[in-house]
């Protein structure tokens, strides 16, 4: 992604918002934290077509996945709709340098697994291919048996520290970020300081949950889908057919 000139009140991860609305502006005055900005949103993905390609691809031996296709298309409307990759950090406004999502991970598919979080940074112009490439190598890094990433490293360090020593940790880098003044390596590795974060609990058996924003870092938006559903309905042509769907929940910062 091209980097632009940095100018005086921008972050290095984000560039501040100036010619916009004075009401837009006063929001994040008004509506302080990310609970109190949240807005609840549910949809269905129909999965005709989805798994359609997914066969198509199959057959030539691209293994694609329903995943893939969904972390693939938030990509690509974030490219086009770039409001949407926002945050609101010390009641100000920005615009994020890049595309990021993180994921919540298990590291195989029982109830006891150890989870983790993968963050992976994305350009604008990637097709779905190039996202299939990027999410493979990131998940099978960390499926690997003993894996640790630098979130989890970072996150053990942490708390070798007594309980006191970790609150004020943790608040003392809130603060800092607030000011865009919290250590880059810390923002890299921080699956809270991203475009969107993702989970997946149909790869559970279970139907999705509208999830909260976090207030550490920097995210505005939070995407939940679960398991397979079918129904039926009623369809152009006045026929009762059954068609496959996913449901999925998304919780935003209306701030952005």
């Amino acid at each position: 992604m091209n980097k632009k000139r940095r100018r005086f009140g921008d972050r290095y991860d984000g560039k501040l918002l100036r010619k916009v609305d004075p009401f837009y502006k006063i929001i994040p005055y008004i509506m302080k934290t990310r609970v109190d900005s949240q807005v609840f949103f549910d949809d269905k993905i129909i999965l005709e077509k989805t798994e359609k390609y997914i066969q198509d691809k199959r057959a030539q031996n691209i293994n694609v996945s329903f995943l893939h296709i969904v972390i693939a298309a938030m990509v690509r409307t974030m490219a086009l709709k770039p409001r949407l990759n926002r945050f609101v950090s010390g009641r100000k406004i920005y615009a994020r340098n890049g595309i990021f999502v993180s994921l919540a991970v298990k590291r195989d598919m029982s109830e006891d697994s150890p989870e983790t979080t993968i963050k992976m940074e994305f350009e604008p112009t990637d097709t779905i291919f190039d996202v299939m490439e990027k999410m493979n190598k990131a998940i099978n890094e960390n499926k690997q048996t003993n894996a640790t990433n630098d979130a989890d490293k970072t996150a053990k360090l942490i708390m070798m520290c007594p309980g006191f020593l970790v609150r004020f940790l943790v608040g003392f880098l809130n603060w800092l970020d607030h000011r865009g003044k919290m250590p880059k390596v810390l923002n890299r590795v921080s699956p809270f300081h991203t475009s969107v974060f993702v989970t997946d609990l149909g790869s559970l058996g279970v139907q999705p949950v509208y999830h909260h924003i976090y207030e550490f870092g920097t995210t505005s938006i939070f995407v939940a889908f679960g398991i397979k559903n079918k129904e039926r309905i009623i369809d152009r042509n006045h026929n009762i057919v059954e068609q496959k769907y996913v449901n999925v929940k998304i919780v935003v910062d209306e701030r952005i």
